[in-house]
């Protein structure tokens, strides 16, 4: 699939961070963050584009690639399609972050952002470097009446007993 040994590399990493998703969603997320970091950009245009040229595909071709990444299975061709569950990825991610985390207290932020009338997203970040770095997630309709503390509990508790997260927190 690829000429850049440092793309296969990538491909390897994201597979042993994230080791409860398909080696086809692994190289899907590996696509996107190397394609994101080379394009400059999250746009999924920018970042089939970048990519098509560097691993010797159409551009049609790398879109729908990337395309699949977020897909449901059913919008999928083949037989052994799978929807790729993003909340098995959040706590190897945080895992991830903290490993290499310099200090024993840790900052998070918890956000709600509207977008528009049509959605709410409920975001718990890490702040690092001055960036709020998005570790866990809920969308919600805007436009329903919905209590949001147990949203907001529900996401916390993806990351109870993550190993290293006590030693972050203050007072934890």
């Amino acid at each position: 699939m690829t000429r850049q040994p440092e793309f296969g590399l990538w491909v390897n990493t994201i597979a042993m961070r994230f080791p409860s998703i398909s080696k086809p969603q692994a190289v899907g997320l590996a696509l996107w963050s190397f394609g994101m970091i080379l394009a400059h950009s999250c746009s999924l245009s920018a970042v089939a584009d970048a990519l098509s040229s560097l691993l010797g595909q159409s551009f049609n071709t790398m879109r729908e690639r990337l395309r699949d990444t977020y897909r449901e299975a059913d919008a999928k061709a083949g037989k052994r399609r799978a929807e790729l569950d993003v909340t098995l990825c959040w706590a190897p991610w945080l895992a991830w972050i903290l490993d290499g985390w310099k200090g024993n207290q840790l900052a998070v932020a918890i956000d709600a952002t509207s977008l528009g009338r049509r959605f709410a997203v409920l975001v718990i970040s890490v702040v690092y470097r001055g960036c709020a770095v998005p570790v866990a997630w809920k969308v919600l309709r805007a436009n329903e009446k919905h209590p949001w503390k147990p949203e907001w509990l529900a996401l916390l508790k993806q990351f109870k007993g993550l190993d290293g997260l006590d030693g972050h927190c203050a007072g934890g």
